[in-house]
């Protein structure tokens, strides 16, 4: 009996388009509209809902919507449109990263790293803990951190190309590469501490003070933490054990082969290209101290000032030379440790996002590439190597995206979120914010944006809490597990459909096995926000 073939991952995002188009002949449109009005002398802003036949006159020309048909083909224009911006940071990012591949700096880079590794197996503690399930925990933690306190979700699209090959070095899975990065960041992102674009958003819409009630979101960051960490590592145990049983095995054949070269070290190399490299991005660097002497990093509500770039210009003048004295590959695995390090700074000190970002790698790439003596025809030519390569990542992002637009357009996403706001009424505490936490869940599939979803869905709740009794904080806790689990498995999200892309794991093998492993998230989110309103907690 022939075995049944999975549908193509252009095609399952196709058919989902489909079924939102059909629900908007069966849904009645209806809209969230911002009204102004005069209370005690002060001007205020309240959301109310209307059905569309409902809308003010004067407000009819701005809200309207009608069923979809033929649309559902225009969709996958407006959702490339969509998403331009990162589809765009795809394509920049797989040619600069297909540049330095080119150099095989990375790949000495892990080589060096595992030799490293297998020595600290000599430690009897490392012996005992696995040299590799410290490597695996300590990177989760890492990024982890990253999306619980500045909201890394898009940036961790680069570091996977990264990650996964170190992944399939030590033994596992792309699965695994993918949850050291992607998973991690984005656990800590709904398990957020100082994220300001979810709780700092969704606590200055519910009129609570910003980062207040951080004590208990620590605890409840170090849970999932715990949880999923274990989780990855039974599933990484179990993958090195026998490589055939991941479901991605067939799949993983590009990494093993792409990855490490003919699992060989390459030479050490010297080039002269590279001090001209060296000095280029030195002076540069040393322009760049003296337009920003220092630097305002901020985390969550506070902040901290130094010059850092002028500190980091002066360290990477002393480290230049010194990673070129032996191989060129050192130097370039250096210009890779600045850019992660610019990387950080730039998101956390100055606001960068997925232009700034591909930028950065864009100029990595082009440095990568003159360091080992390529020419500019032959960098352009890589650069396109690399964007052809991870071209079906980049189209299956815009195509994940007319699935919003299909919704936007046909007018049920504020119709669906408004009929699930009603199912609260007359609910105990606990089960209101439970209800309220499904409500996050579900809505977050058609609006995996946390921004745009605190800004719609926290007038709701806010003041139905207090209607019933349970705390605001306790409301911004069910919006923040709601926001950030299921971005994991929704094939609305850009980032997860870039982030698999990048990975080459197609959707149906990870939803396949992701499914239980956000299931098991859900539940623990449930269990968590019980103590928000049975007993009083500190900040709350």
């Amino acid at each position: 009996m022939a075995q049944k073939k999975v549908p193509h991952t252009f095609v399952i995002v196709f058919f989902i388009i489909v079924i939102a188009a059909v629900m908007t002949w069966f849904v009645e449109p209806g809209y969230y509209v911002k009204e102004n009005f005069i209370e005690n002398g002060i001007e205020k802003t309240e959301l109310n809902f209307y059905y569309q036949d409902e809308i003010p006159e004067q407000l009819k020309a701005d809200y309207h919507s009608e069923p979809q048909t033929w649309q559902v083909f225009s969709a996958l224009f407006k959702g490339f449109e969509k998403q331009s911006s990162i589809i765009v940071f795809i394509l920049i990012i797989g040619g600069a990263f297909w540049i330095m591949n080119k150099s095989h700096a990375i790949d000495m880079g892990i080589f060096s790293f595992l030799r490293f590794t297998r020595k600290l197996e000599n430690i009897k503690l490392f012996k005992t803990l696995g040299v590799d399930n410290i490597i695996i925990t300590l990177i989760m933690l890492l990024f982890s951190l990253f999306g619980a306190v500045f909201g890394m979700s898009e940036e961790c699209i680069a570091f996977i190309i990264i990650i996964i090959p170190l992944a399939i070095s030590m033994g596992y899975d792309s699965i695994v590469g993918v949850c050291m990065v992607y998973v991690a960041a984005h656990v800590g992102f709904a398990g957020a501490i100082l994220n300001p674009f979810t709780i700092g958003i969704a606590q200055g819409i519910a009129e609570v003070p910003l980062f207040s009630g951080i004590g208990y979101r620590v605890f409840c960051w170090v849970v999932i933490n715990v949880i999923t960490i274990a989780f990855v590592l039974f599933y990484a145990k179990k993958v090195k054990k026998n490589p055939m049983s991941s479901i991605m095995y067939d799949e993983d054949a590009y990494w093993r082969t792409h990855s490490i070269d003919g699992q060989q070290e390459h030479e050490a190399i010297k080039c002269k290209n590279a001090w001209y490299v060296y000095a280029a991005i030195l002076v540069a660097m040393t322009i760049f101290s003296f337009y920003y002497p220092t630097t305002t990093l901020n985390v969550g509500n506070s902040s901290m000032t130094a010059p850092f770039i002028p500190i980091l210009t002066a360290i990477f003048a002393i480290l230049g030379p010194l990673s070129l004295r032996k191989t060129v590959h050192n130097f370039i695995l250096l210009i890779l440790l600045y850019t992660i390090i610019y990387l950080i700074v730039g998101v956390m000190g100055y606001g960068w996002y997925v232009m700034e970002i591909a930028t950065l790698f864009l100029v990595m790439g082009i440095a990568s590439g003159l360091a080992i003596g390529k020419t500019a025809s032959d960098i352009a030519r890589l650069f396109i190597e690399g964007m052809s390569d991870i071209l079906s990542a980049a189209v299956v992002v815009g195509l994940a995206g007319g699935i919003v637009i299909i919704l936007q357009e046909g007018g049920i996403i504020d119709t669906i979120l408004y009929g699930l706001s009603k199912s609260m009424t007359d609910l105990g505490k606990i089960a209101s914010v439970e209800i309220m936490y499904a409500i996050q869940t579900i809505v977050n599939v058609v609006i995996p944006s946390g921004s745009a979803k605190a800004a719609i869905t926290m007038p709701i709740m806010a003041p139905f809490s207090d209607l019933i009794g349970v705390c605001r904080q306790a409301t911004v806790m069910a919006f923040q597990f709601g926001d950030g689990f299921t971005n994991m498995i929704t094939p609305t999200s850009g980032v997860l459909i870039a982030a698999l892309g990048v990975a080459r794991v197609p959707y149906q093998k990870w939803f396949k096995w992701a499914w239980k492993f956000i299931l098991l998230m859900i539940i623990l989110g449930g269990l968590l926000l019980i103590p928000t309103v049975t007993m009083p907690l500190e900040g709350f």
